[in-house]
This record gives structure tokens, sequence and C-alpha cells, in this order.
């Protein structure tokens, strides 16, 4: 994680329908950057912009009045959809918000971008007079993905499974954050 420094210069702004384009690249350009390390695990091995699911997907984030972009001057370098969590999430036993999807464009790792937008999140949260932040993520592997959120703040919590016919069982884990 960089310092503050860094992130004061990411600007936040509230996405909204135009940013499907950008939500798909930003999603593609991570897979790609996962493939490339031969993680294939967490997002698969196709590009998220000729995914029909995927598409669908980001249609509803980009239109759920919870997605963030993060800037470095006129670029978008990393998007942030919050609200409520979804079905195959352990159910919080608090009102919370909830991250449904976090990602950076690779390109400018080491910006601090993630740890921003997370901090942004837990400011929603607060706005908000919500004490509970979760994420969930990928939780194969190295679990490199965990250790980058207990990095950010977060503790992890409950481990779960995704179950998904005829592709790989997904494994997962779920993070929070107490917000003072």
């Amino acid at each position: 994680m960089t310092g503050m420094t860094d992130q004061q210069t990411i600007a936040i702004r509230p996405g909204g329908p135009d940013d499907a384009a950008t939500v798909l690249r930003l999603l593609d350009s991570a897979t790609a950057w996962l493939v490339a390390r031969g993680r294939t695990g967490q997002w698969g091995t196709e590009p998220a912009s000729t995914d029909p699911r995927r598409i669908a997907q980001t249609d509803v984030w980009t239109t759920g009045g919870g997605l963030y972009l993060a800037m470095l001057g006129d670029t978008e370098v990393g998007a942030l959809v919050v609200g409520s969590a979804t079905a195959y999430v352990p159910p919080a036993t608090e009102p919370e918000l909830f991250v449904n999807l976090l990602v950076t464009d690779r390109a400018y790792a080491g910006h601090g971008i993630g740890a921003r937008l997370l901090a942004y999140a837990a400011e929603l949260a607060r706005e908000r007079g919500l004490g509970l932040l979760r994420v969930d993520c990928y939780g194969g592997d190295d679990r490199a993905l965990v250790r980058f959120y207990e990095g950010c703040g977060f503790t992890a919590t409950d481990r779960f499974t995704v179950e998904r016919p005829g592709r790989e069982p997904w494994p997962g884990q779920v993070l929070e954050r107490r917000l003072g």
C-alpha cells in the first residue's frame, strides 16, 4: 500500500450508465493481468467485455447508483461499487455497506488506487451512519487478494463456496472492517 500523498492525487467521482464501457475495460485489464500471472481462478480467462453474464452485471452496477470511479487526471483508473451484499455471501448481523466491486487498472499498480477506493467506501458508510463495511473476494490460490484487504484494515470472517454448474466451484472469503 502506498502513502497518503499518492492517494490524495486520486479523485473520485460518481459513475453511471455512461461508464459501462469503462468498467468493462477495467475488468478486462485486470483479467488479462491475472491470466498473465497464471491466476485464472478469480475471473477466468476471457474478457468481461465478451461475456454476456459479465456485461449484464456491469449494466446492473452502472445503473444501480453505487458506482464510483477513481480518476488520475482525466483517466479512469479504478471502479468501486457499493450496495447490498450478494445472495451467495453469508448475511451480516447488523446494517452494513457492502463492496460489490473493486477493480483497478493494473497499469497504475502501486498508486494506492484500491486502498483509496476502500477508504472512500468507508467514508460513504460513515456518512450513512453504518459501522460495518464488508467485502467478499476470491479466496483461492495463495490468498493474495485476502491479504490485500487485510492490509487495508479488513478482517477475514466467513469462507464460502459458490457452486457454478459446468465450472469449477469458486472459493470466496468475506472480510469486514469496523468503522469508528
